[in-house]
């Protein structure tokens, strides 16, 4: 059964990691992607390439969703190509690691402004649209380190802790329209970040984590498919941890 069968959905940071699972379980469920993407223009045309084989509509924008103008300019793109958007994940994001005695200004506002301001950015620009067909699914990638903070990340913390209280904000605002906003918080999940990682160090986080392994994109992009689809139609609001029992 194909649950975004379709439906249209912008995902920013698609290119890869995450972002690139969520696209590929999406367009398996049946749903049009637009994706956004930094700098990447390779792998962004091998996911087009890859997605549009399934028969759904696929199409790549390089945009900087921390970039207002540039947010308003992707959604009225893909709208116009599209013909309409039902769901945006706001995925795009960074770290920029560091003791707060060492961390820089610039990399302290940095990360704010492609985590946190990114949402605002693509959340603005898509509103006008969903309030006009009464209905809409927004779903922003917070973290567990939103939910319970992290030393040496004070900065990424706080913008997926300011995720939370904006998703909940805006569940509030446009619940009345039909329009639902929810987040999810990824636990450890396996990425080729990861993967340059010492594996004695990944192994001994996995062996922290009660399910005794790391995450994998499709268990966070199962979780967007269901607060995507239908099948979520009376949830708003929430935050879904996707950790493997981390945060229990």
């Amino acid at each position: 059964m194909k649950l975004l069968e379709g439906k249209t959905a912008i995902i920013t940071g698609a290119s890869r990691g995450i972002g690139r699972g969520i696209a590929e379980v999406f367009a398996a469920h049946g749903a049009n992607i637009a994706f956004s993407y930094s700098s990447s223009a390779k792998a962004a045309k091998e996911l087009e390439e890859k997605l549009s084989a399934q028969g759904v509509k696929v199409k790549g924008y390089q945009s900087d969703a921390s970039n207002f103008a540039q947010s308003q300019e992707f959604v009225d793109a893909v709208v116009a190509e599209f013909g309409g958007v039902d769901i945006l994940v706001n995925n795009a994001g960074i770290t920029k690691d560091n003791l707060l005695m060492r961390i820089s200004e610039e990399d302290f506002d940095k990360v704010i402004e492609v985590n946190l301001k990114s949402v605002f950015n693509m959340t603005k620009a898509v509103q006008r649209f969903m309030l006009k067909q009464r209905k809409g699914s927004i779903i922003n990638m917070s973290s567990v380190v939103g939910v319970k903070g992290n030393a040496g990340q004070s900065n990424y913390a706080a913008s997926k802790a300011g995720i939370i209280g904006f998703t909940k904000s805006i569940a509030l605002e446009l619940g009345s329209r039909n329009i639902r906003c929810n987040a999810i918080a990824p636990g450890f999940i396996e990425t080729e970040m990861t993967a340059v990682l010492d594996e004695k160090v990944v192994q001994s986080w996995r062996d922290s984590i009660p399910l005794k392994r790391g995450g994998q994109p499709e268990d966070v992009a199962n979780a967007c498919v269901f607060l995507a689809s239908d099948m979520s139609a009376y949830i708003t609001g929430q935050v879904l941890n996707v950790d493997g029992g981390m945060l229990t």
